[in-house]
């Protein structure tokens, strides 16, 4: 979460990297690794020496042997026009022909235990070489030295200048990460609307009680218009409907035209990553779905996890919000098996939020091919990200391309995050070239279940205080915009308008524009969630509404893993075909601007009871202040639009 103007890297081809960035020399012998230093480790922002008995673990990441043939790959594969559209590679044969050769890893783990490190995990795809050590060992291999830095209210380590390696590997070397601590600033994409900011610091996973308790304050609204606020003033005229309780997983299902088509989901695995792990979670899922979707349970054999351990000798993750963690594991887990009640669900936790620990999670399920189907719910705040984690997230978004699996990250929910960084920015991973990135939606649904209407989500709050509602502030809603980092990939080009393509750019370049496709974000027309929470009376299980892009990521990775069954093949990458097929068709509803929408909003101000009285709002949907706008055909507030039931499944 870095504000930056700098360009941190130049891509190239159908958007994403093009192998190793050239290495400069920086003493004899040696070779920096371009842009390894984050900008925000500068000297003002220092606040203290790494102490040089501090353990740290890293990987070394390694750069395939033809980048450029496995980019070209990757699009024949995801391309229907392609004569090898949809032959994807098993892992076996992505390593045996692209992989960092034995050899390879031979020579990075000598020079690494011959500076002292203990090697840990080399995977299966050979993407990084793992090495844990003290502080002053990895100064010594890297030729810098290590600090505590100031950012976004964290002190994070990081070094203060490039990384270098033995020039005889610089060739080999794709990045290192987890040296610095620049992945602590990824955070869950969710929120629950009522701005309250409250966050659980732990220290280990183990010590964290469940997160505090949040419920809906009534008056709500079982469906959309169920109920009328006419007690309150008229806001701009009209009395409003009250905002729906939150919908249940068969509302969803009905909103979106996958409940009736004979397909369920079943025979697709859908993972899901994120940091910790939910010590309740499949007791919540199970109790939330025999509560509100009795005919569809969670059963025991279709939920499994994969969690990885920390590491008792790293810093500790006292940076990271576990509890608010869990929260984001028990949506994504709800939402996709809601949506796609047939799936199995895998749940791979990364040990913590730092040392890019949610890349080797993603690793894992892509070295593995462990999941037809990824969602992905967390990113950092625009898109100041150290190229070195840029490019080892490509290269693991591409191998899952390669292999057919659809990796869905959500957008955002901070807009055009202009409020936070001073200038309009997609954010990071979802900018990213070989994912498909889901943006968020204000839906209005039905006595019937269907759609009354549906409209970007973009929501700012008029406080009702003494019978006057005030000023509209923006809250939050869908991200979106055009990125500075990555070109313009193969499949936009043609139906994303320049006008768009060209934001934030030089000379004539076109850049990728967020998002791909949306789902419901809005957390006004959110989602109802079960949860074992902390209330004043003790934790336990209870209900509340919910949005973010961390709700449409896996309501829509639900509706591609029903897609799956229902077509009985794997779609893989999916980003060529909405852009080339079904964007042209009615397969893909066109999100556009709705006038005038607003519902009425009641919140306990403590979050939990009346206690201290309650907040009344109006919450105006599709807010218009912003750089990024809802309009006919693609925009970069809901991308191409929202799946259209039957069709989007013949079609995609």
């Amino acid at each position: 979460m870095r504000r930056s103007s700098t360009l941190l890297l130049s891509l190239a081809v159908v958007g994403g990297l093009t192998g190793a960035l050239p290495a400069t020399a920086s003493a004899q012998g040696r070779q920096d690794i371009p842009q390894s230093h984050p900008l925000w480790a500068n000297a003002q922002a220092k606040v203290a020496d790494t102490a040089p008995a501090a353990k740290l673990s890293f990987r070394v990441y390694l750069n395939q042997r033809d980048n450029a043939g496995a980019e070209a790959l990757a699009q024949a594969v995801s391309d229907p026009d392609s004569k090898t559209y949809r032959q994807f590679l098993s892992p076996d044969q992505v390593r045996d022909r692209f992989a960092a050769s034995d050899a390879t890893v031979n020579a990075v783990k000598a020079w690494l235990t011959g500076n002292g490190f203990s090697i840990g995990e080399v995977p299966s795809n050979r993407a990084y070489v793992e090495a844990t050590g003290t502080a002053a060992q990895t100064e010594q291999a890297f030729a810098v030295d290590l600090g505590k830095y100031r950012v976004k209210g964290q002190t994070l380590r990081a070094a203060d200048k490039n990384l270098s390696v033995p020039a005889n590997l610089a060739g080999d070397v794709l990045g290192v990460v987890g040296v610095d601590q620049a992945t602590n600033l990824f955070k869950p994409d969710h929120t629950d609307g009522i701005d309250s900011g409250k966050a659980t610091k732990s220290v280990q996973p183990s010590d964290v009680a469940p997160g505090p308790g949040f419920r809906n304050a009534p008056p709500c609204s079982a469906y959309y218009g169920e109920k009328i606020d006419t007690t309150d003033p008229a806001y701009n005229g009209k009395q409003l409907p009250y905002a729906p309780c939150g919908y249940t997983p068969g509302q969803l299902r009905s909103a979106y035209g996958v409940d009736k088509v004979g397909a369920d989901g079943k025979g697709t695995t859908i993972a899901i990553v994120d940091a910790f792990a939910s010590p309740t979670i499949y007791a919540d899922a199970s109790e939330y779905a025999r509560r509100n979707d009795p005919a569809h349970p969670l059963k025991q054999s279709q939920f499994s996890q994969h969690v990885f351990p920390v590491n008792p000798e790293l810093e500790p993750p006292d940076q990271c919000d576990a509890a608010g963690w869990y929260g984001e594991e028990t949506l994504d887990v709800e939402a996709a098996h809601g949506l796609a009640p047939g799936a199995n669900i895998l749940y791979v936790g990364g040990s913590d939020c730092q040392d890019n620990s949610l890349d080797i999670a993603l690793n894992y399920v892509v070295a593995g091919h462990k999941a037809d189907i990824v969602s992905n719910s967390y990113g950092d705040t625009g898109e100041d990200i150290p190229a070195d984690e840029v490019k080892v997230f490509n290269q693991i978004s591409l191998q899952a391309v390669l292999e057919g699996i659809g990796v869905y990250f959500s957008s955002g929910d901070n807009g055009d995050e202009v409020a936070r960084l001073g200038t309009p920015s997609p954010d990071f991973s979802a900018s990213a070239p070989w994912i498909t990135a889901v943006g968020g939606t204000s839906i209005a649904i039905g006595k019937d279940g269907k759609r009354i209407f549906e409209t970007g989500w973009e929501t700012s709050k008029s406080l009702l205080t003494n019978g006057v509602y005030g000023p509209a502030n923006y809250t939050s809603g869908s991200g979106g915009g055009t990125s500075r980092l990555f070109e313009q990939p193969f499949y936009q080009k043609g139906v994303v308008p320049d006008a768009l393509a060209t934001k934030n750019q030089t000379g004539k370049k076109k850049g990728r524009v967020v998002p791909d496709i949306s789902a419901v974000g809005d957390p006004n027309t959110g989602f109802l969630v079960g949860q074992t929470q902390t209330f004043p009376e003790g934790a336990h299980y209870d209900q509340y509404r919910i949005g973010g892009t961390s709700l449409a990521s896996p309501v829509f990775a639900g509706i591609m893993a029903v897609a799956d069954s229902f077509d009985h093949f794997h779609h893989g990458f999916i980003n060529p075909v909405i852009y080339k097929l079904t964007s042209r068709t009615a397969a893909i509803s066109d999100v556009k601007h709705v006038d005038g929408q607003a519902v009425a909003r009641v919140d306990y101000a403590n979050s939990v009871d009346a206690t201290d009285g309650l907040l009344r709002s109006a919450r105006n949907l599709d807010y218009q202040g912003l750089t990024i706008h809802t309009a006919p055909g693609y925009d970069d507030v809901t991308g191409l639009g929202t799946p259209n039931g039957l069709l989007f499944l013949l079609l995609v």
